[in-house]
């Protein structure tokens, strides 16, 4: 005698989940100063970065859009709100937690070069690995494929202070790179810079992007520079108050 069969249907697989965004702001304030001298930079931020983007934040100076970078890149507490960093909460992380996510998962490109004048390039580029306790030989090893994938191979040697303008942001670039990070925070990269230079360095970073699917995200004055990233989040006294890509943004 024959039996019907059984056998449920098959399930459909569930999607996959998409990973968290390298990068949440939720709510974000941050005052400076107490009682009738206290100023809001920050008056409540919500953003989102995505793996993989370039976003340019831009702003009138003094309209909050650095601070929002310091509290994006953990330099810095929001007053209230919070930071997500690949979908972890940093102000569960201790002090020690915190350093590490900004030693290993962040690189830093600002307008000022931060170079200590009297160490040679290499010693300059491996600092972020001397933190990290990289051990001699994979430093040195980083530390030259970093200066030779910007050209400055042949500095590694010289004093920083030795160094053109452009040289020494590249040496920059080279120090952010050195750790791997999944994102590099650059505060008005080519500020300091003639255009031609400047045009250098942003080929150089977008490059990185491109190549390395790092996340790239830019404060600037600069339209120009920031008509090249995916996505422009504009900020006018600590709100955002435009957010869409780029291209569409000046």
């Amino acid at each position: 005698m024959s039996t019907a069969s059984s056998a449920e249907p098959a399930r459909a697989a569930a999607p996959p989940v998409p990973p968290p965004p390298v990068l949440r702001a939720h709510a974000l304030t941050r005052t400076y100063g107490k009682g009738d001298t206290a100023f809001r930079a920050l008056r409540g931020v919500d953003l989102t970065v995505a793996r993989g983007e370039s976003l340019a934040i831009v702003g009138r100076s003094g309209s909050g859009k650095s601070t929002l970078m310091h509290l994006l890149a953990l330099l810095d507490r929001p007053t209230t709100g919070r930071v997500e960093v690949h979908g972890t909460d940093a102000s569960t992380l201790s002090a020690r937690e915190l350093n590490r996510v900004r030693n290993s998962e962040f690189g830093f490109v600002f307008q000022q070069f931060f170079l200590t004048a009297g160490q040679t390039v290499f010693e300059n580029v491996s600092l972020p690995l001397v933190i990290a306790g990289v051990a001699p030989k994979e430093r040195r090893r980083r530390t030259l494929e970093a200066l030779d994938s910007l050209g400055l191979a042949d500095k590694a040697g010289n004093r920083a202070t030795d160094l053109s303008g452009g040289q020494k942001q590249r040496v920059v670039v080279a120090r952010a790179l050195v750790g791997e990070p999944s994102v590099i925070f650059a505060d008005e990269p080519t500020g300091n810079l003639d255009t031609a230079t400047g045009g250098q360095v942003e080929d150089i970073l977008f490059g990185l992007r491109r190549d390395r699917g790092i996340t790239l995200v830019v404060v600037t004055h600069d339209h120009e520079l920031a008509a090249r990233c995916d996505r422009s989040v504009t900020i006018a006294d600590g709100l955002v108050v435009a957010d869409r890509p780029a291209e569409v943004a000046a």
